[in-house]
């Protein structure tokens, strides 16, 4: 199992939650559709604005509750990375709507689109997003991975099974 994580922006959040992504605000200042446009991918102009499928919201959010796991819903924030963000970011990142932030899935998830492919987006909350007298590690994210990652493989696994 491939954990994907994420720093936790919204304080009703906690270490080890897991997030289902419902929408995501990009702010690489690129994209990864620019360049030479491949057509066998898909057309380059593509509507994101319903990207995270809401059936495979739901059906993530009811296996949640079948493994006896609240599944919290938000939306990521991508920022390139690799150091982790300042906390005037987190407090920017917070008033334009942001649960979450990472350095990875939304690349992904817009070639997926141009693809045409489904996607459910599911982040675990590893962190707290640029805390205030504390430090922030990559040894915290590992940390907290490696103490969820039984329940996060079970519930990926009871996902992936209905999909």
């Amino acid at each position: 199992v491939v954990i994907l994580s994420a720093g936790e922006i919204n304080i009703s959040f906690s270490n080890g939650a897991i997030m289902v992504i419902k929408d995501h605000i990009p702010l690489s200042g690129q994209s990864t559709l620019i360049g030479v446009n491949d057509t066998t991918f898909g057309d380059r102009f593509v509507d994101m604005s319903n990207v995270y499928k809401e059936e495979y919201i739901a059906l993530a959010k009811e296996t949640g509750k079948e493994c006896g796991i609240s599944i919290q819903e938000g939306v990521y924030a991508y920022m390139v990375g690799p150091q982790f963000e300042t906390p005037a970011e987190i407090n920017a990142l917070r008033i334009l709507g942001a649960d979450a932030v990472g350095m990875s899935t939304v690349p992904e998830v817009i070639c997926a689109a141009q693809s045409k492919l489904n996607v459910l987006g599911i982040s675990l909350i590893s962190n707290v997003a640029a805390k205030k007298g504390g430090v922030v590690s990559g040894d915290e994210v590992v940390e907290v991975a490696n103490q969820v990652q039984d329940t996060f493989g079970k519930f990926m696994k009871e996902v992936l099974k209905k999909l």
